[in-house]
């Protein structure tokens, strides 16, 4: 229950610092639990930008109504970001038992074993923090600045609530860059596995690589998309694009199709797709194919391949709304490129995991590709991120995951 009160200074309420939003701030929506505030939206004085990325503190409206505790980066473009409305609230290690205890029971819930995202950021209350569990191991992200600056807390919690012996902290990606954090990753508790973690999911096994892969290593969000494309392949001659570890096609195997190509241009990934197929005992109708994926797209038409079952699942070609229209652009090609290889009343799924192109969008660019490929289709289903990734109703980024089933 937010508690709201008018400090007597601009200073601080207790041993907290004050920050707040201009008069043209929409604090309506942050009251009914949009976990923003931009940085053209809040008061960015000198004493808040002298504030250290990550630093909690509390929150006021244009009338000095406390809002709630925030963690203020005045380095991002994301200024502060809503921990806990609740305005008495201490952020230390019972804090986040307490919302770890509260993801790991929906985990518990939807799942047998321990593989899955067990925080989905904004989702699950911890804004910016991803954890992927893989068994007695845990990867965290931490892509905002104040789960940074508190990990000491965090991860003590994480031991606690989950039982994990092993925690790697991955540093990868753009969106620390946007907080002005580092890329070094580390071992925060136990030990680094040495050799791939054999992860059990639709009926296959994928071997998740989590130091040197993508991400976490694996990528839990498109397991229901996986489940359902694998029921469309049964007998089915089925291609995999950007196929990583082999998630769709291992699936697509394991469900009975006659055989499975999976196109990566890593090697390494790969490699582990072949580990996977080796470790479910599918190898022998498996086979891979490296190279750039629109490359061999044109290099499988000109050959004469055709399929029953074509899958592109590309990483993020819209990752801001600066690439939105390359990124467009780049969905429809892949889409003309890989209708040619369907087989008629074949299927063709396309996929997208770009925050900036929403799904209107993105069905657009890759309807435009399949006609221009001279084809007609039918939508038979709108896959999304499965339930270990849940949605924030605010915060429109966290549906970032599309996937289209057509039937051409």
């Amino acid at each position: 229950m937010n508690t709201a009160h008018t400090p007597t200074d601009d200073t601080a309420t207790g041993d907290m610092p004050v920050v707040r939003l201009l008069p043209k701030a929409n604090a309506r929506a942050v009251r009914h639990g949009f976990p923003w505030v931009y940085a053209n939206e809040m008061v960015l004085d000198r004493r808040t930008k002298k504030l250290a990325p990550g630093t909690l503190a509390l929150l006021e409206d244009s009338a000095r109504q406390t809002m709630g505790v925030v963690a203020v980066n005045p380095l991002s473009k994301i200024a502060a970001r809503m921990i806990d409305q609740n305005v008495e609230a201490v952020i230390d290690q019972a804090w986040f038992e307490r919302h770890l205890a509260r993801a790991l029971a929906l985990r518990s819930q939807l799942y047998d074993a321990p593989f899955y995202r067990l925080v989905h950021a904004e989702a699950d209350g911890l804004p910016g923090v991803v954890i992927d569990r893989f068994g007695d191991t845990c990867v965290v992200q931490p892509n905002a600045a104040w789960a940074e600056a508190l990990l000491e807390p965090l991860i003590a919690a994480l031991l606690a609530v989950t039982g994990v012996t092993h925690v790697l902290k991955n540093a990868g990606g753009r969106t620390r860059t946007l907080e002005g954090l580092d890329d070094v990753s580390a071992v925060l508790a136990g030990k680094t596995p040495q050799a791939p973690i054999p992860v059990p999911m639709n009926g296959a096994t994928y071997m998740a690589d989590l130091t040197g892969g993508q991400k976490t290593g694996l990528f839990y969000d498109q397991r229901p998309s996986h489940a359902f494309a694998a029921n469309l392949s049964r007998g089915a001659r089925v291609l995999d694009v950007f196929a990583h570890v082999g998630g769709f096609s291992l699936a697509a195997l394991a469900a009975g199709a006659e055989s499975a190509l999976a196109v990566d241009g890593s090697a390494p990934a790969l490699e582990l797709a072949q580990g996977g197929a080796a470790a479910s005992g599918l190898q022998d109708r498996f086979a891979t194919r490296q190279g750039d994926a629109f490359d061999t797209l044109a290099a499988l038409r000109t050959e004469g391949a055709e399929y029953d079952v074509v899958i592109c699942d590309p990483p993020a070609f819209a990752p801001s709304r600066n690439a939105l229209e390359a990124g467009l652009r780049a969905y429809e090609r892949i889409a003309r490129l890989a209708a040619p290889l369907v087989a008629q009343n074949g299927i063709l799924v396309l996929c997208s995991c770009s925050h900036a192109a929403d799904l209107t969008q993105f069905r657009t660019a890759s309807v435009r590709g399949i006609g221009r490929a001279g084809h007609r289709a039918m939508l038979l289903h709108t896959g999304f991120a499965g339930p270990d990734h849940p949605q924030l109703p605010q915060l429109a980024e966290s549906g970032y995951l599309k996937s289209l089933f057509f039937r051409l």
